[in-house]
């Protein structure tokens, strides 16, 4: 088992900072050269607390303020606008920061595109769902309207 400080946050293991065990060629072959964790070491705690600073600096603090948030993407459609095809199909597909950029484009704020959560992969115009995980304790669902650029 290797003990390993999280640089980013993994699905299903934790939060940048963290330091988690897992096994030697999950560490040796996905997380490290991802560069998703570091090796831990007795020298590593102080790059522990500077990954946890940074990520309650980006964090939204005030619990009202994420509500108040999570209140506003429901209630919005967010309108994409991407390249597609004569069929509806699009060149290529929507990522995290194409949401982010859209939902910051309609004024409904800021979000760390690390923190979207796209379901299926969207290929096509139309109305689409990605999750948002505001804090721990809360997500949101945005509804995306996918249209094509003309």
């Amino acid at each position: 088992m290797s003990k390993l400080i999280l640089t980013n946050e993994v699905a299903g293991l934790g939060s940048a900072g963290d330091v988690i065990e897992v096994k030697d060629g999950y560490a040796r072959n996905y997380l490290i050269p991802q560069g998703f964790a570091v090796a831990w070491s007795r020298g590593g705690e102080k790059q522990v607390a500077s990954i946890r600073a940074a990520r309650e600096s980006r964090a939204i603090h005030i619990h009202e303020e994420a509500v108040a948030l999570k209140d506003a993407l429901e209630s919005n459609k967010v309108k994409l606008t991407v390249k597609a095809g004569a069929e509806g199909r699009l060149f290529g597909a929507v990522k995290t920061g194409d949401v982010a950029d859209a939902v910051k484009a309609a004024g409904l704020g800021d979000l760390d595109k690390r923190k979207i959560h796209i379901t299926a992969p969207i290929k096509a115009v139309g109305e689409h769902e990605a999750t948002v995980r505001l804090r721990d304790d809360l997500t949101a669902v945005i509804t995306l309207q996918v249209v094509a650029a003309k």
